[in-house]
């Protein structure tokens, strides 16, 4: 069972997540050569005071 787990600043709608879920899943089956409903998904929204890159915190930066 594939799992994928998407990381990203929160602030992404509803319908944003969706289409994401979608093509993530689409892509899985074709390429892993699986089903949908073996593929799972998790949206981990991240605020940007949690997320550093180069030492500097996402919410440091312009």
């Amino acid at each position: 069972m594939p799992i994928v787990k998407v990381q990203m600043y929160q602030g992404r709608s509803h319908a944003q997540k969706a289409e994401l879920a979608r093509v993530i899943t689409e892509a899985i089956v074709s390429i892993a050569h699986t089903t949908s409903e073996q593929t799972t998904v998790i949206f981990e929204d991240v605020s940007k005071e949690n997320w550093a890159a180069g030492g500097v915190l996402a919410s440091d930066s312009s």
